[in-house]
C-alpha cells in the first residue's frame, strides 16, 4: 500500500471514530430526555 492511501485510510478511521462518538452522545442525550419527560408524565398522572 502507498503511503497516501495508508494516511487516507487513518484519517478515514479518526473521522469514523469521531462521528461514532457523537451518534452515542446524541443516543445517551436522547434516552435522558426521553427519561425526565416520562417522569414528569408519571407526576402528573398521579395528581
Amino acid at each position: 500500500m502507498s503511503q497516501n492511501r495508508k494516511l487516507r485510510r487513518a484519517k478515514r478511521e479518526a473521522e469514523q471514530e469521531q462521528q461514532g462518538k457523537k451518534v452515542v452522545t446524541w443516543i445517551f442525550a436522547a434516552l435522558v430526555i426521553f427519561a425526565v419527560i416520562y417522569l414528569v408524565v408519571l407526576m402528573i398522572g398521579q395528581m
